[in-house]
């Protein structure tokens, strides 16, 4: 399987980084990226980039679209009605795939063979989750494929509906900030409380850390290990019923719905932005 990255930003060099790691052949990798500095990134993961689209570049299996989202219309134009049957996955944000049908687009008729793809943040370290979609135009082996190259930075998930994504967005996709967001507020508490600043952010971290494997590791809810943690008239308690009088779980639930919100938002603006050739 060859593969182009159309942009070789943080996203593209882990994935090649973690393909690389489990044996795929840099040599069958290929990027287009306009940074020198970043074409020398890519150069020590051991794969090609050049700074602009040759039409030798069709010869790849799978096209991987890792460009900002407001640069996405431009970037399909070298590739627009030149495409047959490679698989195409986007890992831009928002983007949503009939508007890169349409972009792809021969003149007559659109681009099917398209994976839209929601990696997060923790991808960088391949501890990431991705959430994918298909067009109907995508065979099962296009599928296994997406699996093998976001499958090489963490766990992946097939959702049924494009509009899923905007959810994914608001849990995974910002759910890193959210943990930084607790994370930061726990390192504080700790700093008021007189810890010295190295030891704070090493609690805050190994607390945060620890609790995380433990829930991934257990079989029982977070709510049910939550509870155990919560002795009756103890001092979790005494933190727990603080934050339900601050209604902390609600707001945080009100927040992701937000962020969700808020995706469907900028997925339509950058859609007017794109075909009204605002950048």
């Amino acid at each position: 399987m060859k593969i182009l990255f159309v942009g070789g930003g943080n996203m593209c060099q882990a994935i090649v980084g973690g393909l690389v790691a489990k044996g795929f052949d840099a040599g069958a990798i290929h990027a287009i990226e306009p940074f020198a500095d970043t074409r020398k990134a890519l150069d020590r993961l051991g794969i090609s980039s050049a700074p602009v689209f040759d039409v030798a570049d069709l010869r790849a299996d799978v096209v991987v679209l890792a460009v900002k989202p407001q640069s996405m219309k431009e970037a399909l134009a070298p590739l627009a009605g030149r495409l047959n049957s490679q698989l195409v996955i986007s890992i831009a944000a928002g983007v949503q795939c009939a508007d890169m049908a349409r972009w792809l687009s021969n003149g007559t008729s659109s681009y099917h063979n398209l994976v839209r793809a929601m990696p997060n943040t923790p991808a960088l370290i391949r501890a990431g989750i991705t959430g994918l979609f298909a067009l109907e135009g995508v065979s099962v082996q296009g599928r296994v494929a997406a699996e093998t190259l976001l499958g090489a930075v963490g766990e992946t998930n097939w959702f049924e509906r494009e509009a899923m994504l905007d959810a994914v967005t608001a849990v995974s996709g910002s759910g890193p900030a959210y943990v930084f967001y607790f994370i930061e507020a726990l390192e504080q508490a700790a700093l008021d409380m007189g810890f010295e600043p190295p030891v704070a952010r090493k609690f805050a971290l190994q607390t945060f850390l620890g609790g995380a494997r433990l829930a991934a590791e257990s079989d029982e809810s977070p709510q049910t290990l939550r509870q155990r943690v919560t002795s009756k008239r103890g001092t979790t308690e005494r933190a727990i019923e603080t934050f339900d009088a601050l209604a902390v779980k609600q707001h945080i639930i009100e927040g992701v719905k937000a962020a969700c919100l808020r995706s469907r938002e900028l997925g339509e603006e950058m859609r007017k932005a794109a075909e009204s050739g605002v950048d």
